[in-house]
């Protein structure tokens, strides 16, 4: 990973991009104290595998009971 300050982050965008394309995360900071990061945009989808979470959630009876009336008339606004 590597830090930039916002001049150098402007002045050499392109250069940056070319490291974040690499697989790098750029940091840019301002002052010293880091205020962004780029890095390379994954969009790979991981599969989902059903029923991973079997077990972990239980779902209470009153979940399913109706909402009172004031609750109810909130949404209507």
């Amino acid at each position: 990973m590597v830090t930039v300050n916002i001049h150098k982050a402007k002045t050499e965008l392109s250069k940056l991009l070319k490291r974040v394309e690499a697989g790098e995360t750029v940091v840019i900071a301002r002052a010293g104290r880091p205020v962004a990061k780029i890095e390379p945009y994954n969009d790979i989808k991981e599969s989902r595998v059903p029923g991973t979470g079997k077990g972990k959630i239980k779902i209470k009876d009153e979940f399913f009971e109706p909402l009172p009336e004031d609750i109810l008339k909130s949404f209507e606004k």
